[in-house]
């Protein structure tokens, strides 16, 4: 598979990974300066079961990490991902909570 980076589009709020012509993202909302609530995760039907979606959830955190920020796991996808590899609990938001949206 042939992928890009992670890039943040600040205007449709939503980070996008393009992978092989087609785009999958993890759509979010502004908490605050530092927090941000994912809100929904997409990958096309196509690449679907490929690890896509990890990778693009992965890369955001990685982006989140990189620029100091938290995050509100509002996304069941995100919140799986989460369960799955600990350690990147280390970015949820003690702020916020899931019940506050």
């Amino acid at each position: 598979m042939n992928e890009t980076s992670i890039k943040n589009n600040t205007h449709h709020h939503r980070f996008e990974l393009e992978t092989d012509g087609k785009l999958s993202i993890v759509e979010y909302q502004q908490v605050d300066d530092e927090t941000l609530a994912l809100t929904h995760t997409e990958v096309d039907p196509s690449l679907e079961g490929h690890g896509v979606g990890s990778k693009l959830v992965e890369g955001v955190l990685q982006y989140i990490e990189q620029h100091d920020q938290k995050i509100v796991p509002l996304c069941p996808f995100v919140s799986v991902f989460l369960k799955r590899h600990p350690d990147w609990n280390r970015l949820v938001s003690t702020a916020y909570s899931v019940n506050d949206f």
